[in-house]
């Protein structure tokens, strides 16, 4: 693509990073290390997710945490993928730590895979949805001193996660498979007035489960790495304690499981799927965030005691930024006219736009995306999309990149808009453009925004496999 940016290793490539290495037989041939921090907060802070909230925290249900699996193939090239218990990640926190762990364990910014799960009841982390929690005159000066004060603790803690994992490297062995769990359901319901949120029972969803087992030298299991499609929302607004929600739970169940393992989970591409049922306006929502974790522990349970694909290297990672198109952006007299609404996020979101152009002439046209794979030799490729990615992508690049050996992640290294399809941004509602508003995005992305992404993911992964064939040659 044109005016693409790369973040890259010492090997320069026109089109992507690469590395190579020999095939590896399906034993001891990996190192792995697994680790995890708390990284609840200490005291009460504004939680992440609704707009509606009213006041910040009160307890904790269930302990958040950040996870870390460290990885390294028979070459000695290392990656290391880390979990996050939060509703996303915004870009300047992702390079943060992405810098801080180049610095400390020279690891480059493809050999760092950051996911988060989306709980609806964790802590706000960074400036992030800041139109949703300000627009209702909620979230005061002092409540975003604390949220920079814990966001800078929390990318501390996320750095020595990984050095954590780093240091326990052990032999062990990879295996990958799938499950399945029926509870996403997908929200977009069709009215006179447009798409709105709801239970659409006939539209697209993926109940798939993709596990990774990882095992020391002896069989016994030191990580699993799970992922779903599905909002992590089966808890209500009104509930403000914070939680992983159903993938807490998950963790949880599976943690007790398996002595001594980490269990961490990977959020798919769930924007347009909630959890059913969910939360009521009489009913918080708990009693059905630990069914469905059990549910889904329970699928990856019999999922890791089945029969599962052994995963051999060599690990080759990637890392790429290219622009994702806005559509043609408001003027200034159309911002101005929204300053009118009866809607208070729409006011805010326009003043929040009108100060972009005072100080910059425009708001922006483009936004940096971000996009990640990791392949393990033929066995495995796992694609970590930034954003919240609608369920077509996820269907569409496993029917044409096929399904038994893809893992699609969504909300991985930059969580900072709703990412649609075309069919759902022709549809509109909230995921084809409504959501930007609380993003602070100028407005939707333009009829592009699938096809791009689409293309370079594989164009990357050609890339990656065009020279990992050229390296067999060479041997």
């Amino acid at each position: 693509m044109q005016n693409s940016k790369f973040f890259h290793t010492a090997i320069p490539l026109m089109f992507s990073v690469l590395f190579v290495g020999a095939a590896l037989p399906a034993r001891a041939s990996w190192k792995a290390g697994s680790a995890k921090v708390n990284i609840t907060p200490h005291g009460s802070l504004w939680m992440a997710g609704y707009a509606a909230r009213t006041h910040p925290s009160e307890g904790t249900l269930l302990e958040l945490h950040a996870k870390a699996l460290a990885l390294e193939d028979e070459t000695g090239r290392r990656a290391v993928l880390v979990t996050t218990d939060l509703l996303g990640l915004p870009e300047p926190v992702s390079e943060v730590v992405a810098t801080r762990v180049k610095q400390k364990y020279g690891l480059s910014r493809d050999q760092l895979f950051l996911n988060s799960s989306h709980t609806h009841s964790g802590p706000v982390i960074g400036t992030m949805l800041s139109v949703a929690y300000e627009g209702n005159q909620g979230i005061n000066p002092e409540q975003w001193e604390a949220v920079k004060a814990y966001t800078g603790q929390l990318e501390g803690q996320m750095v020595r996660v990984v050095g954590e994992a780093l240091h326990k490297l052990q032999p062990a062995t990879l295996n990958f498979g799938h499950g399945e769990a029926d509870f996403a359901i997908n929200r977009r319901v069709k009215t006179a007035t447009g798409y709105v949120g709801g239970v659409n029972r006939d539209g697209p969803f993926d109940h798939d489960v993709p596990i990774l087992v990882v095992r020391n030298q002896h069989g016994k299991i030191l990580c699993i790495v799970f992922g779903y499609a599905c909002h992590n929302t089966t808890i209500g607004s009104d509930y403000y304690k914070f939680s992983g929600d159903y993938a807490g739970f998950a963790q949880q169940r599976l943690e007790k499981r398996y002595r001594g393992a980490v269990a961490m989970f990977m959020e798919g591409c769930g924007a347009d799927a909630n959890p059913y049922p969910r939360w009521t306006k009489e009913r918080s929502g708990v009693e059905f965030a630990q069914q469905h974790g059990e549910d889904l522990a329970e699928a990856v349970e019999k999922t890791a005691n089945g029969s599962l694909v052994p995963v051999a290297g060599p690990l080759r990672t990637a890392f790429k930024v290219f622009p994702a198109q806005f559509a043609g952006p408001p003027t200034r007299a159309d911002y101005e006219e929204r300053l009118k609404s009866d809607d208070i996020y729409v006011r805010k979101h326009a003043e929040d736009m009108l100060k972009v152009i005072d100080q910059k002439g425009h708001v922006p046209s483009s936004y940096p995306y971000s996009l990640e794979v990791w392949q393990f030799g033929s066995s495995l490729t796992m694609i970590g999309l930034a954003g919240e990615v609608v369920v077509d992508y996820d269907l569409r690049l496993k029917k044409e990149l096929g399904a038994d050996k893809l893992w699609v992640a969504g909300y991985s290294n930059d969580v900072f808009a709703y990412i649609p399809s075309l069919r759902i941004l022709k549809e509109g509602g909230y995921e084809g453009g409504g959501a930007m508003i609380y993003y602070g995005r100028p407005g939707p992305f333009a009829p592009t925004i699938e096809q791009t992404i689409i293309e370079e993911v594989h164009e990357v992964i050609g890339n990656l496999r065009a020279r990992s064939n050229m390296a067999s040659k060479a041997r």
